[in-house]
């Protein structure tokens, strides 16, 4: 993903990062012709999705290397990297309403918001996921428009 100036029609480069602290990300951009500066503001769950695939922010410093993405695969997971793998089961249990709600969910990353689920509903004592636990948890995180 690429930020263009729309006056100068030139990419911005990021000129600084934050996180706040609260889970959210935020970068900033400038154009390198004009100055004119952006910000982009990533929730708590954008952040831990771009965090969990590894994703840089600001740019590369290294030329890209052939086959870059499947190298890095290989050194980092199998055929199973991708896959929904359920939490263990110390934590909070999940309804047959839910886990139905949760295949909903595109499979890259499930896994993701199983454990953000479990973490949320663990902290507060749930034993039991069930969907409306999970709306509890979606507006409490602040994600309803995701």
């Amino acid at each position: 993903m690429k930020f263009l100036c729309v006056d100068c029609d030139a990419q911005m480069q990021s000129v600084g990062q934050e996180v706040p602290g609260d889970g959210t990300l935020a970068v900033l951009f400038q154009c390198p012709s004009c100055g004119r500066r952006t910000a982009m503001l990533a929730n708590p769950m954008e952040t831990q999705m771009v965090s969990s695939l590894c994703i840089k922010i600001g740019g590369r410093t290294v030329p890209e290397q052939p086959f870059e993405t499947i190298r890095s695969q290989l050194e980092t997971g199998g055929e199973t990297a991708l896959q929904d793998v359920p939490e263990a089961t110390s934590g909070p249990t999940w309804s047959v309403e839910a886990e139905d709600r949760l295949e909903r969910v595109p499979g890259f990353v499930r896994g993701m918001v199983r454990r953000l689920y479990n973490e949320w509903a663990a902290g507060r004592e749930i034993a039991v996921i069930t969907p409306e636990i999970m709306d509890d948890a979606r507006s409490d995180l602040g994600l309803e428009g995701i």
